[in-house]
């Protein structure tokens, strides 16, 4: 056993494992950063938070209509709508709506797409990169770090930040800030804006366009620097002389998914899925793209141990609507799940499975996973180690998990 190895521990809470892809940290209480930054909210003055907003939108307001008012990044998600919703029929402000597509919307997700469009009346740009550039994305950022949406998070924090430069329009508004949501990376009190750094370290993990270029060849992928332009990001200069800056609407205003959701159905005809996930309960979230929820969120269980459903349980336990047991049993029956959208993607990119599985074992983190029997083995929230899966790794590469775990 490898003693440098720490052992996951799960929030006392919540259902978040210590091995969570979002930055996350425990007290000696054994509650997680994210439990304490959600119930740090419900002690917020969120009218003068409001009073603050309307303050800071107005210095901002074009005041002789040459130009936008701001831009909203939109997906064309219940969180889009609710950006929307605020900032157009609230504020009156004149935003200008930037979607960079991913190519993998679900029908109900384009459904609510071309449904916003018409409902908020506001000019709106719909970016698709290269249908041939978007495969070998997914293919280099499965390779790379076993993400096959990368270049997704990339085109959203890139994109849009683009067209802000290029309009010489300054003010971005984002909805929630997903890491400080979900971890509590920041406190509140933050006033967090949207940053470089947050989007390289964090959203990006750390890769750049320029570095899927240099590694393209070792994987056998012919990919050109005209074929990322739309993921390179501006200069400092351009940045600075736009006065590009990015805010977030749940700094302003209590943020629930569970109370803004309903309220875009019942207002402007928001739909829901129209068949259930099986990684999710949820049938609001990620429309725009059918591997969020999907494969892509089954490479999270892969690689951390966790899935979709700890996410969304874990800010039900939060927001008073699920008890942690309950949970459980959700996390239980869906986290593990090889969803059915894996033959799309597979499809999509020309992979068969037996290569996706092999690159997806190469992935696995050694704090979560340990190897028995040929078998993968981790920890889980219930308390009982299970395995999951035959191992597709050689036999060098097994070795570092077989010094990792005791025997089970």
């Amino acid at each position: 056993m490898n003693k440098n190895i720490n052992k996951v521990i799960y929030c006392k809470k919540c259902a978040y494992p210590s091995s969570s892809a979002v930055p996350l940290a425990f007290g000696e209480d054994g509650i997680c950063s994210g439990c304490k930054t959600s119930s740090q909210s419900r002690g917020i003055d969120w009218e003068s938070r409001r009073k603050e907003f309307e303050r800071l939108i107005e210095e901002y307001r074009n005041k002789d209509g040459s130009g936008y008012d701001c831009i909203i990044p939109v997906s064309g998600g219940k969180d889009s709508y609710f950006q929307i919703h605020l900032i157009k029929k609230i504020y009156n402000l004149n935003p200008l709506l930037v979607t960079y597509n991913g190519n993998n919307y679900t029908p109900t997700g384009m459904k609510n797409l071309i449904n916003m469009r018409n409902v908020f009346g506001v000019d709106h740009i719909f970016f698709t990169p290269s249908v041939d550039t978007l495969k070998k994305l997914n293919r280099l950022g499965m390779r790379i770090m076993g993400r096959v949406n990368w270049h997704y998070a990339a085109g959203i924090f890139t994109y849009p930040i683009r067209v802000a430069v290029e309009t010489m329009t300054p003010l971005m508004i984002w909805g929630e800030h997903g890491f400080m949501d979900l971890g509590g990376m920041h406190s509140y009190d933050d006033f967090v804006e949207f940053t470089y750094r947050f989007r390289h370290e964090h959203a990006l993990g750390g890769y750049e366009w320029f570095d899927f270029l240099k590694l393209a060849p070792k994987f056998d992928e012919k990919l050109t620097k005209q074929e990322l332009i739309s993921l390179m990001y501006p200069s400092d200069q351009e940045i600075a002389k736009a006065g590009v800056r990015g805010i977030y609407i749940s700094n302003y205003f209590q943020w629930d998914a569970n109370v803004h959701g309903p309220m875009m159905v019942k207002k402007y005809g928001f739909k829901v899925s129209e068949e259930p996930f099986e990684r999710t309960y949820r049938l609001m979230s990620n429309l725009d793209d059918m591997h969020e929820n999907g494969i892509h969120d089954y490479m999270k269980f892969v690689k951390f141990g966790y899935g979709r459903a700890t996410d969304h349980t874990s800010k039900d336990i939060r927001s008073g609507i699920m008890t942690r047991q309950e949970a459980i049993e959700i996390v239980k029956k869906m986290d593990c799940i090889k969803s059915k959208d894996l033959r799309r993607w597979l499809d999509y990119v020309g992979w068969t499975e037996k290569e996706f599985d092999r690159v997806a074992d190469t992935f696995r983190d050694p704090r979560v996973w340990w190897i028995k029997n040929g078998e993968w083995w981790k920890d889980n929230v219930w308390g009982k180690p299970s395995s999951y899966g035959k191992v597709n790794l050689s036999p060098a590469m097994q070795e570092k998990y077989r010094q990792n775990k005791k025997a089970v």
